[in-house]
């Protein structure tokens, strides 16, 4: 009996030390999954850490160079050129057509018999010029040539030189001193066959059509070596130029314009004559006064077109004038001597139509036909279409009682 009592003791008591060793055991088990947890969690703190640190940065610029469209330079294609464009870069084609229709014009002008003159051995002088001319037409026995007026004014020989460089005797046919222009002819029979097969008739254009920065071409015998080509473009249009007292509306460029060139063909990009090179501005070229460059002009083509026809025929155009001197008052003018705006008149020429009119020294026409006279070239646009015997109306104002009165008149041109 005692011995069960001692068997159940002990087996109670090894029950209590297992439990006892069951409950020391569990709270190390916990601590090691505690420290397991910190363990994980400072892993993934620090590789976090790290990789938005380090691998984020690189891996979002790459995300956006795959989305962002590249920047590339553009390049124009060297080898094409075009010809229509703002600025002609390459001519030779256009020249190469045209250069056929230009000549050069070579003048004599006696300037002294000798006698009594540079030379007292009886030989004639003769002062020589250089200008350029432009194939325009062919008749049955003529070849028509257009030129300005002041290359062949007052010469007593005219030679032409075609694109063969032979050159024949020439004649003029027909002038107008007011715009500057004149037809010479060269016979058909005097050309030889192999020149007549070398030359061509320029094509006319429209200068009406060109615009302020348009490529042009000027071809002309410059300083008489020849035909030579200058590019440019329109500096600008209408320009008021004054030659040999007559004003006229004109075409400024900056292609090289000199002596010799007179009389040549302005081109536009399709090789059609738009205009005729006829001046330029020049200076001394001193150290007071800078030398002036790029300043040409030409007259515009479809501007004296039915002229042409008109000296083709053989009639000169003696023009009409009114017979009056005088300048323009312009809106400043007007305001400081409070007088109307147009042209003052303060001198009659004896006989002219202006004398055998209304007309009176002080007057001011401020109105021709209608249009507003604000210069010169606003009288000469509308006489320039007119012949004599036309009548054409002018507004006037004249002094009354101090004040200006207005009224119109009409005068017959001679």
């Amino acid at each position: 009996m005692s011995k069960n009592l001692e068997e159940q003791e002990e087996q109670t008591e090894n029950k209590e030390t297992l439990e006892k060793n069951k409950k020391e055991r569990k709270p190390k088990s916990s601590q090691k999954k505690f420290n397991f947890i910190c363990i994980f969690v400072l892993i993934i703190v620090f590789s976090s850490v790290f990789f938005f640190k380090i691998f984020y940065p690189k891996i979002n610029a790459y995300l956006e160079n795959q989305t962002k469209e590249n920047i590339e330079l553009k390049y124009t294609e060297t080898n094409y050129t075009k010809n229509d464009g703002i600025y002609i870069t390459d001519v030779s084609q256009v020249v190469e057509n045209v250069m056929p229709s230009i000549v050069a014009i070579t003048s004599k002008t006696l300037i002294s018999s000798g006698r009594f003159g540079p030379s007292f051995f009886g030989e004639e002088q003769y002062s020589e010029g250089a200008g350029s001319g432009i194939i325009i037409s062919k008749s049955d026995e003529n070849l028509m040539i257009l030129t300005n007026n002041h290359v062949v004014e007052g010469a007593n020989e005219l030679s032409v030189q075609f694109i063969s460089e032979k050159s024949f005797d020439a004649k003029i046919v027909g002038t107008s001193e007011r715009k500057d222009i004149a037809v010479i002819s060269v016979s058909l029979d005097d050309i030889d066959s192999e020149t007549l097969g070398e030359i061509k008739i320029a094509t006319l254009g429209d200068s009406d059509a060109l615009k302020v920065g348009n490529g042009i071409i000027a071809i002309g015998n410059a300083l008489g070596y020849g035909q030579s080509v200058t590019t440019g473009v329109v500096s600008a249009l209408n320009r008021e130029v004054s030659i040999d007292n007559y004003t006229n509306k004109m075409i400024q460029l900056d292609a090289a314009i000199n002596g010799g060139n007179s009389g040549g063909a302005l081109l536009n990009s399709n090789g059609e004559v738009v205009g005729i090179n006829s001046a330029k501005y020049s200076s001394s070229g001193t150290d007071s006064s800078a030398s002036i460059e790029g300043m040409g002009f030409a007259i515009p083509i479809s501007d004296v077109s039915d002229l042409i026809k008109t000296l083709m025929n053989g009639e000169n155009d003696e023009g009409v004038t009114l017979g009056v001197e005088g300048y323009i008052i312009n809106n400043s003018n007007s305001r400081y001597y409070n007088m109307p705006t147009g042209f003052y008149i303060s001198k009659i020429t004896s006989g002219s139509s202006a004398d055998k009119s209304e007309l009176e020294i002080g007057n001011i026409i401020t109105k021709i036909e209608g249009n507003e006279v604000a210069s010169l070239s606003d009288l000469q646009d509308v006489l320039n279409k007119l012949n004599k015997g036309d009548k054409v109306t002018l507004t006037i104002c004249y002094i009354n009682n101090r004040e200006y009165k207005e009224k119109e008149i009409t005068v017959t041109l001679s």
